[in-house]
């Protein structure tokens, strides 16, 4: 575990990002693919100070790290190291604003690794406001040296923080499902990895087909659907012991479990006799409770952050739409409107959009909406897309896109940035889809 040794000074931030996604006022739908509304900010990343030859090659990675991870968003651009007119070392007694000033810089980012016992790295960096000549951040942190990397996300998320008054998302996992083998004998299993697509491992080393994954609100457990005995079921897996559990014994077949939020309960749907009903699950005492009971069918449940709504969608309108039921008083109502097949609605974790997917005249595509019907753009347009997932901190979008089956039918992890548009492919060794972000390690 990453230990957080000293914070050293956080004074207030003197500039922020505004942060807002540009949306229509109104229920009509507007095209944005891929369009942002944020100039990105100019920064310098000074590479990181190594104090001993053996922190040398760490030093050089956390910078590289933290580059890609602040410029992947879309609301940094990291000046050019060739530019910079202070070294390193230069940096320790703290910045010449002037230099930074005639490059451009708006913010400064540099520090030093040193190996304080054998196995053990401290790490500590700086950061600047170049404008009003004042320190954002310093803090320290001392770790196993093979936990550099996770070193890097945290320090990322604290740059985010003091640069965008938000919390960042670089210190989290995603969950997915990876492919490999031919279309037609493709193999699924459970796979995770870093939010960069670092450190990536399978957990489920069989082949039985597995879909779905999702996290619990601290992130620890992961619940699935397994194809066990050709019969989809819900399972419970704990990561850090790799036990697993079969949840509830059910005569029909359940499909899209999901966590409620802060707490031990599930969402699920149920197929028996031909139809689909919304059920919930509670995993410590396996009491079951039926929230939906309709002719049609009714899947792919979503609980709000507050916990007191869940969206779902359903074709009871004669077309697959999305609803919102009062879980407290049951009372539902109707969504979306427009015109197409919309499809996995999922709750971001501010509460503000709802994500979704469409099949609209023969395209898929990935959107957004407000609870209350309003708002509703189009973030992307493709050949296929699928199974979107929010970040943490509700201002990014995970989701897959497959290819056509005469290029291969891959596979492929992109995520969007609601605010600058910014998106891009997590490399994966196989194809990957269904992924799903982790929250934050604490359940905030």
């Amino acid at each position: 575990m990453v230990a957080l040794m000293k914070k050293v000074s956080t004074p207030a931030v003197v500039f922020l990002l505004a942060l807002s996604v540009a949306l229509t006022a109104a229920a009509q739908t507007r095209i944005a693919i891929t369009q942002g509304s944020v100039e990105p900010i100019p920064i310098a990343i000074s590479p990181f100070l190594a104090l001993d030859p053996q922190s040398s090659n760490i030093a050089q990675d956390i910078s590289a790290v933290l580059s890609a991870n602040l410029t992947r968003t879309g609301l940094f651009r990291v000046i050019d190291q060739a530019a910079y007119l202070d070294s390193p070392s230069q940096l320790v007694d703290g910045p010449r604003f002037n230099n930074w000033r005639t490059i451009n810089a708006q913010a400064l980012i540099h520090g030093t690794v040193r190996e304080v016992t054998a196995g053990r790295v401290r790490v500590e960096f700086r950061l600047w406001d170049i404008i009003q000549e004042t320190q954002l951040a310093a803090i320290e942190y001392t770790a196993q040296t093979d936990h550099w990397r996770r070193i890097a996300h945290i320090i990322s998320d604290a740059i985010f923080l003091r640069l965008t008054g938000t919390r960042g998302y670089f210190d989290t996992r995603i969950v997915y499902i990876d492919e490999s083998g031919p279309v037609e004998r493709r193999i699924k299993r459970l796979a995770i990895m870093d939010q960069d697509g670092a450190r990536r491992h399978i957990i489920t080393a069989n082949e039985t087909l597995t879909l779905t994954p999702r996290f619990s609100p601290n992130s620890s457990l992961i619940t699935y659907l397994s194809y066990f005995n050709d019969n989809p079921q819900v399972f419970l897996l704990d990561i850090a012991t790799g036990e697993q559990q079969l949840l509830g014994n059910f005569p029909g077949m359940t499909f899209a479990p999901r966590f409620f939020p802060r707490e031990n309960k599930l969402v699920f749907s149920l197929a028996e006799n031909s139809n689909s009903d919304i059920y919930t699950l509670d995993f410590e005492t396996d009491e079951r409770e039926r929230l939906t009971t309709h002719p049609s069918i009714d899947t792919a449940p979503s609980i709000s952050p507050d916990g007191q709504q869940m969206v779902f969608e359903s074709d009871r309108s004669g077309t697959q739409q999305l609803y919102i039921m009062d879980l407290q008083s049951r009372n539902i109502e109707r969504l979306t409107f427009d015109r197409g097949r919309f499809a996995t609605p999922v709750w971001s974790p501010t509460g503000e959009y709802i994500a979704f997917t469409r099949i609209n005249q023969g395209r898929f595509q990935l959107g957004i909406i407000r609870p209350d019907s309003t708002d509703m753009t189009i973030l992307v347009d493709d050949f296929h897309v699928e199974g979107p997932s929010w970040s943490p901190n509700g201002q990014a979008l995970i989701y897959f896109t497959q290819r056509p089956t005469g290029m291969g039918g891959r596979a492929d992890l992109r995520v969007i940035h609601l605010a600058s548009g910014a998106s891009w492919t997590l490399q994966t060794e196989n194809g990957g889809s269904d992924p799903a972000w982790s929250g934050y390690s604490d359940g905030s």
